[in-house]
């Protein structure tokens, strides 16, 4: 199993990024697939989750109302679609699953079993 982060970067506040997790030795159907992040000094925190029967899709407190995930046609690659982007979403982003086809009701990270390296998203002000 292998989970690829790409497309953080600096932007200003109100502005947005779409990171991308492309994994394999895995499919779509078989896992729903989560968004962490972390910031300096603070825990890991879930962002979205998008499930993978239904793509019925959840979100953390932070993230409601300004952040989208979804997956590409072929659901090979998830997106996280970052908009209105504030200072406090810089953090390192990640993508992970648990082994589960379906998003929990709490993210808790130690649940978590395969984990992406990481993209680190910073956001200016």
């Amino acid at each position: 199993v292998q989970l690829v982060e790409s497309g953080g970067g600096l932007v200003q506040a109100g502005g947005s990024l779409r990171l991308s997790c492309v994994f394999s030795g895995f499919t779509f159907d078989d896992y729903a697939i989560s968004w962490f992040r972390q910031a300096p000094g603070k825990e890991r925190e879930g962002v979205a989750c998008i499930n993978s029967v239904g793509a019925g899709t959840y979100y953390g407190h932070s993230a409601k109302g300004r952040f989208t995930i979804s997956s590409d046609n072929a659901k090979t690659v998830v997106y996280l679609q970052m908009d209105v982007l504030k200072p406090e979403d810089t953090a390192l982003y990640h993508c992970a699953i648990d082994g589960l086809r379906y998003c929990r009701t709490v993210a808790v990270p130690d649940e978590y079993d395969y984990w992406g390296q990481g993209t680190q998203v910073t956001v200016s002000s």
